[in-house]
């Protein structure tokens, strides 16, 4: 098996690969491995089938071990009735010797396969054994049946091309002696298939659809390939031989041949085309061919069929239409696409006359729409350039649809009631699309969306879901085409443009529709009207959302008009300055959002609160969009818009608040509060932006610390107002703090606090101190004010989380010796860098790195630094018997020393390194004298101050 199908694979990918040797391995490669997987399913097959006689010999020589016995010897004389118990009994004894996770619920045998092993879902091999059942089930599909004719007939083939290829490169005889041999092996296979027909059915239509294939193929290649044949010669040949498939294929009543014979059929233009022919040839012949398939349809109800030739039709006009199409083509292409849509729609009225089905006649959808879709859309492009030929076009099939409709409701109303709506439905949709082709987008999409209302209102009265249906996706339609023409604004008139009043239009009607929908609607009984009821239910939110959405979007547009030009080629001119659109758009959403909320609230309808759970998102959109647009909180209409939107977004919040609200609901809220207050820390910044800029003091400290003070200030105030209040109990807090103190002193601070330290450190590293317009005074200019104010308020934050009641999720990392570390590093760069601006501003220190480096007096101040800091912290350490602050102090010591052999005694001069060794060596005596390392036994207050 292995070595087989490792050959097959080697074939294969020889074959694929054009003739390349290196398709060989790698088919042989995936054969060999397909060859393993059958191998070994089929063992495993083989090893269930037998594995009720292998338990049952098991039993038996367990009885009297080393003294082999036949079953048949050791059986009792009524085995034959008790086999089955005697399988249960030594499966009962397998399962008992598995683990338990493998043990199975039941041990009974199988119903459905008596002699196999039961197999369970807690069973670990219960997805191996399915998927080796799958693979079966895909083996017995592949090479079972019919399907070995077809492998078979591809290998032929195959093999005939190698035949040829080698013929051909041996020049063992003339090409047209090869071509007629292939057209005889194809009449041959035609001839064996055809006197094969009824002994082996299936085989002989296999062997049909092969001749005529290869039949097709070699006149082709005699036409196209090797000029044998000429090419009309060629196209009446192969006209021939598919009108021999079609009559083959009704004799036998055989769809699959008459796909096959059609297939070739509507190929035969596209392969012998010579291009620059006349187009009225090829139209004429696919009219002849779809005739045929008209005349089939009357007969046999054989959809691939119907479905091989509308594709084929549609499909080659639309290539020719968009490539080689003339304008003195008009009246052959007019006349052949009203006789193909007039064919394909009566095919589809015959599919549905003979296939019954439980509700009706079954209606082909591809063969109702498609040719509404495909034929409006050729007829477009053909009249487009005429005056309302669009418009004429859409009432041109509205008439066909509405009056196959109405022919069809009066002869067929019961068994056509499904072709008979979507018929009406189509007829209806292009009398819709009439009217407004003449007019805007945005007067269309408005008409619609009030048709689809009213469809909607219809169908609800009349307990009809078709209507519903159809008027939902109208809206929708309307929506798509509003959005496609939507590219600007120009009107002189406010309000009453076609922008805001085609918006608001699709608005109401979206808002009445999930009116109307807030309850569940009266429906008929048919199994598609309750399937759409189950779907129904769901509408009602997204039509909400549809029509707020709409709202919104109209009072957006309004906000973004422009005035028509005083003069004639110049642009329009906006009415509102730039970035103002876009902060009137955030304020109609926030009070539209607030406004139906109210409405909600009074007419208890849930989904009208839905948009007032995301003003904060709308605040940070227009933040940005007014940011990236060049303007500011503090400019002017911008902070009264910020004030109106702010205080209605906290109305908001307040509201929410006091409402019942779901799991989701409430992290919503959370959500608000907390982003909330990132969004004031940006907005707080920005005002501190424009003040800097209106002072000139980019060049300066005032610019450098500005966002940092402004997360400072939020941090410091979250710390005073909301950390202190989780040391207080809730009941005595009030709103926003008596629902989300927690929020704020946590989740809200925890990002500033993370952005303060980063900050702050960045700050402190790359700031030289520049407090222009103000002189330079050691630790009283702004970056050091505010790196000591930074470092004091995460020591705050710290300590009044650490201080209070409620204990939040992820609060553990305040605790331990990292949090005091990381501030111990930043007071360390803060003090170190204060030296650095000294240096620079009075001793005249170049701000930079390697001037820093290189200088002598930095270096022994940092030196004299370093060991006063040690000095301080050991001493202190000492007086209050703590081991670990001292060992810090020892440990920062030590690095002074190291630095002063390899930094300060290299590079330093006489004088700054006599200064920096005598310093450093009188407080490391003063150390030795004043603190002392702590004894052993207040190592247990250090573990203490480390876990505080």
């Amino acid at each position: 098996m292995i070595l087989w199908l490792g050959a097959i694979g080697a074939l294969i990918g020889w074959c694929l690969v054009d003739f390349d040797g290196f398709g060989i391995i790698i088919g042989g490669l995936f054969g060999l491995a397909a060859g393993w997987i059958v191998q070994r399913d089929i063992r495993t097959q083989v090893a269930d089938a037998t594995y009720p006689l292998q338990a049952q010999i098991d039993m038996l020589l367990a009885r009297e071990p080393g003294v082999p016995r036949s079953p048949a010897a050791t059986m009792p004389t009524d085995a034959a009735a008790k086999t089955e118990a005697v399988i249960v009994t030594s499966l009962r004894d397998r399962t008992a010797l598995r683990p338990a996770s493998a043990v199975p619920v039941s041990i009974a045998p199988r119903t459905d396969t008596p002699h196999a092993p039961p197999v369970h879902s807690n069973d670990p091999g219960f997805v191996a054994t399915a998927m080796a059942s799958a693979l079966a089930r895909g083996k017995a599909w592949l090479f079972g049946g019919n399907t070995i004719v077809r492998v078979g007939l591809i290998i032929l083939f195959v093999g005939l091309s190698f035949l040829a290829s080698y013929a051909a490169s041996a020049g063992l005889f003339p090409i047209e002696l090869r071509l007629a041999l292939i057209i005889a092996i194809g009449i041959a296979l035609l001839t064996v298939g055809f006197r094969t027909r009824l002994s082996r059915p299936a085989f002989g239509l296999a062997l049909q659809g092969a001749g005529i294939a290869t039949i097709y193929l070699t006149l082709f290649a005699a036409a196209k390939l090797y000029d044998t044949v000429p090419i009309a010669a060629a196209f009446v040949l192969m006209i021939v031989v598919s009108a021999l498939g079609c009559a083959l294929a009704l004799l036998q009543r055989s769809q699959a041949l008459a796909a096959t014979a059609f297939a070739g059929g509507f190929a035969v233009p596209l392969l012998l085309s010579g291009g620059g022919a006349n187009i009225v040839g090829p139209f004429a012949y696919y009219t002849i061919l779809n005739l045929a398939i008209l005349f089939i349809a009357h007969r046999q109800s054989w959809r691939v069929l119907n479905l091989i030739g509308f594709f084929a039709t549609f499909g080659v006009a639309t290539l020719w239409g968009t490539t080689s199409y003339q304008p003195t083509d008009f009246l052959a292409a007019q006349v052949f696409l009203i006789i193909s849509v007039l064919i394909y729609v009566a095919t589809a009225v015959l599919y549905t006359r003979a296939t019954p089905g439980r509700l009706g006649n079954v209606a082909d959808t591809t063969l109702l729409f498609g040719p509404a879709l495909a034929g409006f859309g050729l007829q477009v492009g053909l009249v487009h350039d005429r005056p309302f030929g669009s418009a004429f076009a859409a009432l041109g099939f509205a008439a066909l649809y509405l009056g196959v409709a109405a022919w069809t409701m009066r002869y067929r109303r019961d068994s056509f009631r499904v072709m008979n709506e979507a018929l009406l439905a189509i007829g209806i949709g292009f009398v819709t699309l009439a009217v407004p082709l003449a007019l805007g987008a945005r007067w269309t999409s408005a008409a619609w969306a009030l048709e689809g209302a009213g469809a909607f209102w219809v169908g609800m009265r009349q307990a009809r879901w078709m209507p519903r249906l159809f008027g939902i996706l109208l809206q929708v339609v309307a929506a798509l085409l509003y959005l496609t023409g939507l590219q600007g604004n120009v009107s002189a008139i406010p309000f009453a443009n076609p922008a805001f009043v085609g918006a608001m239009l699709i608005a109401m009607a979206g808002l009445a529709t999930a009116w109307w929908l807030r309850g569940p609607l009266p429906q008929s009984e048919t199994r598609l009207a309750r399937a759409y009821a189950s779907w129904e239910a769901t509408f009602a939110p997204a039509a909400f959302l549809f029509g707020f959405g709409f709202w919104w979007l109209a009072w957006a547009v309004e906000a973004a008009r422009n005035v028509p030009p005083a003069l004639a080629g110049l642009p329009p001119v906006p009415v509102f300055d730039t970035g103002v659109p876009q902060l009137l758009a955030m304020l109609t959403y926030v009070a539209s959002a607030w406004g139906a909320r109210a409405i909600g609230r009074r007419l208890r309808w849930p989904v009208a609160c839905w948009p007032g759970y995301a003003t904060l998102a709308a605040l940070a959109l227009g933040f940005v969009s007014a940011v990236g647009s060049g303007r500011h909180v503090m400019y002017t209409p911008d902070w009264a818009i910020w004030i109106v939107a702010i205080a209605l977004h906290l109305r908001l919040l307040y509201l929410n608040d006091a409402a019942p609200t779901t799991d989701a609901l409430d992290a919503v809220l959370r959500a608000s509060h907390v982003g909330g207050v990132w969004l004031a820390t940006a907005m707080l910044a920005d005002c501190l932006w424009v003040g800097i800029d209106r002072a000139r003091l980019w060049q300066t400290a005032w610019a450098e610390v500005s966002f940092l003070t402004a997360t400072v200030a939020i941090l410091l105030g979250l710390t005073l107002w909301s950390g202190r209040a989780m040391s207080r109990p809730t009941s005595v807090l009030r709103w926003p703090l008596s629902r989300h103190h927690v929020d704020y002193a946590w989740y809200a601070a925890l990002p500033i606090a993370a952005l303060v330290f980063v900050g702050a450190l960045l700050t402190a590293a790359l700031s030289p101190g520049n407090a222009a317009p103000l002189p330079y005074l050691p630790l009283l200019n702004p970056v050091d004010l505010a790196l000591g104010l930074s470092l004091a308020t995460l020591v705050l934050w710290r300590r009044t989380l650490l201080a209070g009641h409620a204990a939040p999720q992820g609060i553990g990392i305040l605790h331990g010796h990292r949090a005091p570390a990381a501030l111990g590093v930043l007071g360390f760069v803060m003090v170190n860098t204060v030296w650095l601006r000294i240096a620079h501003h009075l001793l005249g220190v170049s701000w930079s790195g390697d001037a820093l480096l290189a200088s002598f007096t930095v270096q022994t101040g940092l030196a004299i630094l370093w060991t006063s800091l040690a000095l301080a912290l050991m001493v202190v350490a000492h007086r209050r018997g703590q081991r670990v602050p001292w060992l810090i102090g020892a440990g920062l010591l030590g690095l002074t020393v190291v630095k002063l052999l390899l930094i300060d005694l290299n590079n330093a001069g006489g004088g700054a390194r006599i200064v920096a060794f005598i310093v450093v060596g009188l407080l490391m005596l003063a150390v030795g004298y004043l603190a002392p390392l702590p004894p052993k036994g207040a190592a247990e207050r250090d573990e203490e101050l480390v876990a505080a």
